[in-house]
């Protein structure tokens, strides 16, 4: 097969991809170009229907290129997922320092839900999470990721038990995660197609419309105050 040279590209019967990287920088490079390929896919079309040809489809590269870089669609998910994850997290454990101890509910609540909506790609890609990837990905794969979630989220723990000094540890780990299956939830269910949204705008199913912000920030509210409520009679 006819192989051209270009401007450090190389072009295989029509397909494009770059020459093998030969510097760190250039590594990187490819790695960012093939991840923001994969966020525009998986945001267009969900998890289940992009594949690892896509993805390399959509970063003009080929695919025996992309396997340098990355071993499957969930490798590239993952790796998206967790420099994302690692982002958020910096930024919410900033703003735990804001608040006082025993802040109120509602101004947890609300910190929490800020904090996913200053990072809209995040926010978008946790219920793929949540509803496939953890399905296909391999035990190797998940262990490492489900590794550096737990430290992540150690830090936000201890940030939260400084606010609500009567949780403990594993209690704490809970309320996390309870948050962030509901945050999934309510962002999934906020956008319906077409015929939901016109059922909606009956004036018999206008109750029923989903409101993100206030459904999410009303159901964390009840959660927290339960587990506040529960420790302290347990602890008499």
């Amino acid at each position: 097969m006819l192989k051209l040279e270009v401007s450090g590209l190389l072009t295989e019967g029509g397909n494009m991809s770059w020459q093998r990287a030969r510097t760190d920088e250039k590594k990187n490079e490819r790695r960012t170009a093939i991840c923001d390929a994969a966020v525009t896919l998986f945001k267009k079309k969900g998890y289940e229907s992009v594949s690892f040809n896509g993805i390399a489809a959509e970063a003009d590269f080929t695919k025996s290129n992309m396997y340098r870089y990355y071993e499957s669609k969930e490798d590239i998910f993952l790796n998206i997922f967790g420099d994302m994850f690692k982002t958020w997290q910096i930024d919410y454990i900033n703003d735990l320092k804001k608040l006082n101890e025993n802040t109120s509910h509602r101004e947890f609540a609300d910190t929490w839900i800020n904090s996913f909506l200053k990072f809209p790609d995040f926010l978008e890609l946790i219920p793929l999470l949540f509803t496939s990837l953890e399905k296909n990905s391999s035990y190797n794969q998940l262990y490492k990721f489900k590794a550096m979630s737990k430290d992540l989220l150690f830090q936000v723990v201890m940030g939260v038990r400084r606010i609500y000094p009567i949780l403990d540890t594993d209690r704490s780990f809970l309320l996390i995660n309870s948050c962030f299956a509901m945050t999934s939830s309510f962002w999934a269910s906020n956008f319906q197609n077409e015929f939901i949204n016109k059922i909606y705008e009956q004036d018999d199913f206008k109750f029923m419309k989903p409101n993100f912000k206030e459904d999410l920030a009303t159901s964390i509210e009840i959660l927290l105050k339960g587990f506040l409520i529960n420790d302290k009679n347990l602890k008499g």
